[in-house]
């Protein structure tokens, strides 16, 4: 059954997503590297042989040569509202750097668990909320001085623990949820913002302010990210944070939790320690 993605609010413009990715430059998407570095690390820790891979993903070229082990001959899916992934098919799907751009995160993540056949694996990687952190300080810093009020400019992005809790939303067994933090340097903010655009990561928020904005902006954000941020060698650091999630889908074969008192020894015990109890 194809999944019909839900009528709610946009939080991202798709058509000014499209722009900004189709201005990717390959050599800047070091991110979506250590993604597809991440996932195959990953996959080499799994007691599993898969034969029916799939990626989503909004850059196939990350990811079109050179597969090889768990996946070897993926079917390489565009992350779009509606994916193209048959009911049952695959045994594992990696859906990567995506879902931090989607209206409908918990639906892309059911469409994942329809697509997988019984016991198969889900591996998600995206940008979590402690990316940007600093250039999100100096410019809603920057703005309320020269502007007197705040724009979105920067994605709001999950956190870990909310992330995981998807998982669950979205009908995945045994969901685990980590984070993967890593910090680039700029030599200044033009560069960073360079950066920025050349990954497809430029701003495409619905609500986004759509007018020119005086360049003295932009000198000022620069100041406060100096002044709160910048290393001894005077570079700008940027925070990263890559979340992983890992899920399975339902099977009857899987470990179940125990039902609560049913435990046939005390922890105490197992552990060989003596108990202590709790002050009243």
């Amino acid at each position: 059954m194809t999944h019909t993605p839900t009528a709610q609010p946009k939080l991202f413009d798709r058509k000014a997503l499209v722009a900004n990715r189709a201005r990717r430059q390959l050599k800047a998407l070091f991110l979506h590297e250590m993604a597809r570095n991440e996932v195959e690390d990953r996959l080499l820790l799994v007691n599993r042989t898969f034969t029916a891979p799939a990626v989503v993903t909004p850059f196939a070229e990350v990811w079109d040569a050179g597969l090889t082990g768990s996946l070897a001959g993926a079917k390489l899916v565009p992350d779009d509202d509606v994916l193209d992934l048959e009911p049952g098919a695959h045994d594992l799907v990696i859906h990567s750097m995506g879902l931090h751009w989607a209206n409908d995160p918990v639906g892309q993540l059911i469409q994942c668990r329809r697509a997988l056949k019984e016991d198969g694996l889900l591996l998600t990687v995206l940008l979590g909320g402690q990316t940007l952190q600093e250039l999100r300080v100096a410019l809603a810093g920057a703005e309320s001085e020269v502007l007197g009020g705040l724009s979105p400019r920067i994605a709001p992005m999950g956190e870990v623990r909310d992330l995981g809790a998807l998982l669950q939303r979205a009908g995945f067994a045994l969901p685990v949820a980590d984070v993967v933090p890593l910090t680039a340097e700029y030599r200044d903010l033009t560069h960073l913002m360079h950066e920025l655009r050349a990954m497809g990561e430029a701003n495409a928020l619905e609500s986004r302010l759509r007018r020119p904005v005086p360049r003295r902006l932009f000198t000022r954000a620069e100041e406060i990210y100096r002044d709160h941020f910048a290393t001894e060698e005077g570079r700008l650091p940027a925070s990263f944070e890559l979340i992983c999630l890992t899920g399975w889908s339902p099977s009857e074969s899987q470990q179940k939790p125990l039902r609560p008192g049913s435990a046939q020894m005390r922890l105490a015990d197992a552990l060989k320690v003596p108990e202590t109890k709790l002050p009243e």
